[in-house]
């Protein structure tokens, strides 16, 4: 080491020149952070900053507000493999620390997630942050469900209905929001309205592009209830190349958030019906949480049947959150 690394605010290039002494992305969790390190912003409120040795930038972190989940800053550092256990990965975070002292909210307790068992998880245990929640993406193959019937009264009419909802749906985005809150008590959410609720999950600018919903309870007069629903999103990449037409392999994933109506008895067997429907000919990619009981009974299913497999799995590391 030729010197102790002076830490300075982001610069423009700094990305190019820190691809120099930094390998591909280790895992999906750093690459996800790698494109948080910017310029400093005040609406919403980061802050990034760099440590270079003789004017080489060697590592970055940043720290930045989340106005979905406002009582912890997401914060991230890396370091170049070949610089870590200087001290340079602390003295990152330090300052990062000190710059939360003025995040406008007065929140100081920070988050992060990182792949089980990589430098990310061990630097964050070594920080101070705990485990508080285990999150996977589970992708399910074709035909891992047969297609179930909807149910009907006596009469014959329906019991239950599929519809294709409009992703603006007012109805939907609070089924939704409700389902959003009740599987993060780990991390409270913020109080937000029905339009910026809808903005963050179900807009064009959350990729989303349809919506499917299981209703029980249709009867004579009765729309029914939404039980469980399903939320499309369009692949990222698209939007980077928009020449790049969707995946037309049958292969491809369709990327979903699956969720259900809390309190509702029929989730499960709802979460089912509509999962079943939504592979019967291709495969589904989604995330489950450890909160997500009903879920998550699904999937263990699944996995033990050999339909389904874990694309990735993550780690949220968190310090307590000041009530």
């Amino acid at each position: 080491m030729s010197g102790s690394p002076v830490i300075r605010p982001w610069r423009e290039g700094d990305d190019l020149r820190l691809l120099e002494v930094w390998p591909d992305p280790e895992t999906p969790q750093a690459a996800a952070f790698r494109a948080a390190l910017k310029p400093d912003d005040d609406a919403p409120w980061s802050r990034t900053l760099v440590a270079e040795d003789s004017g080489v930038p060697i590592a970055a972190g940043t720290v930045y507000e989340s106005p979905l989940h406002p009582r912890r800053l997401w914060a991230w550092v890396e370091v170049a493999p070949d610089r870590r256990g200087e001290g340079v990965g602390r003295a990152l975070l330090e300052r990062l620390r000190a710059e939360a002292a003025s995040a406008p909210w007065g929140v100081r307790a920070l988050r992060t997630k990182a792949a089980p068992g990589s430098a990310g998880e061990r630097f964050a245990l070594a920080a101070g942050l705990a485990p508080v929640q285990v999150s996977r993406v589970v992708r399910v193959e074709p035909g891992a469900l047969p297609l179930q019937p909807l149910r009907e009264h006596a009469d014959g009419t329906p019991a239950q209905t599929v519809e294709d909802l409009a992703t603006g749906s007012v109805e939907l985005t609070r089924v939704l929001w409700e389902f959003y809150r009740s599987v993060h008590a780990w991390d409270e959410p913020a109080e937000l309205s029905v339009g910026r609720v809808n903005q963050l999950f179900l807009s064009d600018a959350a990729h989303a592009y349809g919506a499917l919903v299981l209703r029980n309870g249709v009867g004579a007069g009765e729309r029914g209830r939404i039980s469980a629903f399903a939320v499309s999103y369009r692949p990222v990449e698209l939007d980077a190349d928009p020449s790049a037409a969707r995946p037309d392999s049958a292969d491809a994933p369709a990327t979903v958030l699956l969720g259900w109506a809390p309190g509702d008895a029929e989730a499960g067997a709802s979460l089912e019906q509509l999962l079943a429907l939504l592979v019967h000919e291709r495969p589904v990619q989604f995330q489950v949480d450890g909160s997500m009981e009903p879920l998550t009974a699904v999937v263990e299913n699944l996995l033990a049947a050999g339909v389904a497999s874990v694309v990735e799995t993550s780690v949220v590391l968190a310090e307590p959150a000041v009530p």
